[in-house]
Formats: C-alpha cells, structure tokens, sequence
C-alpha cells in the first residue's frame, strides 16, 4: 500500500468513541434508534425500526423539523449496472457497505439474495431497517464504518461474501437534511458528522485548527487552488465570531474568493471538511487493503465513486492487484505479483447513461468499477 501511495494515516488520534453532541434531539424529532446487539448470526436479526428510537445525548439539539418518509427518499445511482455486475441472487450473500437510504440494497434483495446493511449512521439504519422490513431475515444490519466489516461476526467465522458494495460520499438523506450541516444551500449547524464515532464537528475543525492545517486539507482533499487564501478568510472571521452554522462559512468563502460560475466557491471546502472530519480516504485504503478477506473465491467487489481522489485510489489498487506480473526497467525480467488477487470485470469505468443522469442529476459523477476476487488468491490468504 505504500508503494502505491494509497496509505493514509488518521488526521486525529485513532481513539474511537462518541463524538460529544450526537444525535440529541428535541421531543419532536425522536424517537431514534435503539441500542440493537450487532451479533447476531447472518440472517437472523431484524433491520432497524422507527420504534426502536430512544433519542441519544447530545447532537441534534437544533431545530430538526425535516420529516422524512422511509419509502422512496433515496434513487440509488447506476441501479441496472450494480444488479448487473453483482450477478446477485438467491442464495447469495451481499455486503452494502454503505447503506445510506437502502436503495441498492433494496435492489439485491429483490433478486433473492441475503444482503447485510453496513453504515456507520445509527439514522440511516433506522430508516432502511423500516424500509425494507418486508425482505425479514434476508436483511440485517451492522451498525459500523465499512472499514470495520472485517470485524463482524459472520465474516470473522468465515461465512465470506459473495458480493461487497461500496457507494461512497455522502448519502441523499444526509445532504438533504441541514440539521446535518453537509450543505452550503441550506443553513444548519456546522457539523458534517457521518456517525457517532467522528471525532470532531466541521465547526471544532474551522474554529479552532491552524490556517496552515486548514489550507492544507482544503487543497488536499478538495482540490481547492484557492485553499490558502479561503484559509486566511477563515481565520479573520473566527477571530471575530466562531462559525457556527453552514451559511455562515459558505457566505466567508464567497466573499473571500467571489463567485464566477454556477458552482458555489464553497463547494470544494464543504467536500474537503466533510472528508477530513470523516476520515474517508482512510477508511477507503482500509476496505480496499482487507476486500480480499471479506470475499469468496469469485466473489464481485463494486465500488462506485463520485470525485476523483477516491476514484484514483480505487483505479490504482485495483491495476496493480489485476496484475499477475510486474515489472521495472532495472530488472532484468518481469516477476510474479505478489499482490496478484483480483480480475477486472470491467477495464475502464462505467459511468450513468445519459437518460440517469436526466432522471438522477447527482448521478452525473459517479464512476463504477468492477472486480473478481481470484479462487487462489483467495484460498491461500
């Protein structure tokens, strides 16, 4: 992983724990979710429910009046393709590593297939597990970050997938809801937490971090040229007043920068926040680095991006396991990869058609790539 430059270390410390402030709402906003034991046998335990909530201290203390149905709030991005290239069906174990709104879930469980709900959201499993309640034990639930499946019950005795699903970004329901502080067009606390175990709030990160750490996340994850100069508009304003809610950073970064297209100037900063806080890079090199532990021999892992740092990653650890040799100029001759451990389903990436994209504006950037866990590899790990 270090020679492909896909080893991240955490931007805080690698403690795990609540986040103080998590999910606390007013009366009106709960009930919300349960405390559900997480090892149960595969098959065995119920999805979330509504019913299940208890409201949890802390978070979400704001306003919180959105109201949401579970039925249909969530378009999956590439429906066909996912149920194509998974070549799901009955009988088959499936991972959604990313649950979010259920969607692609609902999608393999259609086929017949046992579909397991990753996501680290204790909402977002609320809502899927009463959506798709009507599958019964063909779908579970695993309250985790998809880099802990490794860790779960089935897959630690060895009852290996079929399938691994990997949507990655930020879920309809999250950009939606600006309670969750994800979106610079609706005004919410500045918070940007995926789940509980987030280390820190976007507005601790803008209000107390140096300019040079905040310059550099910004270029760094958000590919944002103008990174220092926001920086510094940053720092100015706190010295001020602490940012508190989304608006009030979108409205610093316009001003700092100007706006000069249908892009809002702060769309790369809020992209940037959101992955820092969340750790997602480095959540994504720990899934790719132990995939071929989570699968069967011939197992399909799909993962679908929307930027292009995650779809470089991806991109690259997937070229250079496909690979059975490689080779240097300094040698003599090529020679056996000893990463060798997948077959590429699909050499280049599969992108939405033109009608999804019409249909499913979000959809426009998404990428999917497809790849087979090789039998070998697979029994001699």
């Amino acid at each position: 992983m270090k020679s492909l430059g896909t080893e991240l270390h955490s931007l805080f410390k690698p403690v795990r724990s609540a986040a103080p402030g998590w999910l606390s709402a007013r009366a009106r906003f709960s009930p919300f979710f349960s405390k559900i034991s997480q090892s149960h046998a595969l098959g065995t335990a119920r999805g979330f429910g509504l019913s299940d909530a208890v409201a949890a201290p802390g978070w979400l203390s704001a306003s919180a009046s959105e109201d949401f149905s579970p039925k249909g709030y969530h378009l999956p991005v590439l429906p066909d393709e996912v149920v194509k290239y998974m070549e799901a069906g009955s009988g088959k174990f499936i991972i959604d590593g990313t649950l979010g709104g259920g969607g692609h879930s609902e999608l393999l469980l259609n086929t017949g297939a046992n579909v397991l709900g990753v996501d680290r959201d204790p909402e977002a499993l609320a809502h899927a597990g009463e959506r798709l309640s009507d599958f019964g034990s063909l779908f579970s639930t695993f309250q985790a970050n998809f880099s802990e499946i490794p860790t779960y019950k089935g897959i630690t005795e060895g009852n290996l997938a079929d399938g691994l699903l990997l949507d990655l970004g930020v879920s309809s329901r999250q950009l939606d809801s600006a309670v969750r502080g994800f979106s610079f067009m609706r005004e919410g606390p500045l918070d940007m937490r995926m789940g509980p175990n987030a280390t820190m709030t976007a507005a601790e990160l803008v209000n107390s971090w140096p300019e040079s750490e905040i310059a550099r996340i910004l270029y760094t994850f958000g590919e944002e040229p103008r990174s220092r100069r926001i920086a510094a508009a940053i720092v100015s304003y706190r010295a001020t007043k602490p940012f508190t809610t989304t608006t009030e950073l979108a409205e610093c970064i316009e001003k700092a920068v100007g706006r000069n297209s249908k892009i809002h100037p702060a769309t790369r900063t809020f992209q940037a926040i959101r992955m820092a806080i969340n750790e997602e890079l480095e959540s994504l090199s720990s899934i790719l680095s132990s995939a071929s532990q989570i699968l069967k021999p011939g197992g399909r892992l799909l993962i679908i991006t929307f930027h292009s740092l995650e779809d470089r990653m991806v991109k690259r650890f997937l070229r250079h396991h496909s690979q059975p040799y490689i080779d240097d100029p300094t040698w003599p001759e090529a020679r056996p990869n000893p990463d060798f451990r997948f077959r590429l389903i699909s050499r280049k990436a599969i992108a939405p058609t033109v009608q999804e994209t019409k249909t499913n504006p979000r959809a426009r950037s998404a990428k999917l790539r497809v790849a087979q866990l090789l039998g070998v590899e697979a029994e001699n790990r």
